[in-house]
């Protein structure tokens, strides 16, 4: 299945790209997707929850959307709150195309679409926001990697949420994110998905 390698950069994936309309957050967005994108036929489950039930820090600052496949998450948010610029990083460079497309669709410019594995390629350190679906098949090391690497890239207030099943490491990630935030809170549990919240002190 090449889904299973969603989170690589695989360049000898055939191609079946599609254009498909999708609702979040009262806007009517266009996707661009393709064969070795994450739920390349729609919006995921736990990401829509995701986004649904993300409300703005008070602090000012930029949003990342980290792992952020063909756009859903960082693309409706820049939708929403267009006064602020949202970086969207992932390794798989087909995504990155995608995401580009995406963002053309829909007239939304207030992003910054580049190649990183986790942070590697983040140069900014005052984030209001960094926001994830983790990519759960590349292993804990990668989620783990992720939650602990936000608090160095996070303003003072700054907030990290996440999605993630119960059954898929819920708890653990829960875990890591009180121990390097000291504080986690569920913000919206549905159908076995956890939405959690950690605010840089």
């Amino acid at each position: 299945m090449t889904n299973n390698h969603y989170f690589t950069n695989d360049n000898s994936l055939s191609s079946n790209r599609q254009i498909f309309h999708y609702e979040l957050r009262g806007f009517d967005l266009r996707f661009v997707s393709d064969d070795g994108v994450f739920s390349k036929k729609t919006v995921d489950f736990g990401s829509r929850l995701l986004i649904e039930t993300f409300e703005q820090p008070d602090c000012a600052g930029k949003f990342l959307d980290v792992g952020c496949g063909y756009g859903p998450i960082g693309l409706s948010l820049a939708k929403s709150f267009p006064d602020r610029e949202v970086e969207m990083v992932d390794v798989n460079q087909r995504a990155l195309s995608l995401a580009s497309e995406g963002a053309e669709l829909n007239g939304i410019q207030n992003v910054r679409i580049y190649e990183s594995s986790v942070y590697q390629h983040v140069d900014e350190n005052e984030f209001a926001a960094i926001i994830s679906n983790p990519p759960i098949r590349a292993g804990k090391t990668v989620v783990h990697a992720i939650l602990e690497g936000a608090h160095d890239k996070l303003s003072s207030a700054g907030e990290l949420w996440i999605v993630i099943q119960k059954k898929q490491g819920g708890p653990s990630a829960a875990r890591k994110m009180e121990q390097v935030f000291g504080n986690v809170e569920v913000m919206k549990k549905d159908k076995g998905y956890y939405i959690y919240r950690s605010i840089k002190a």
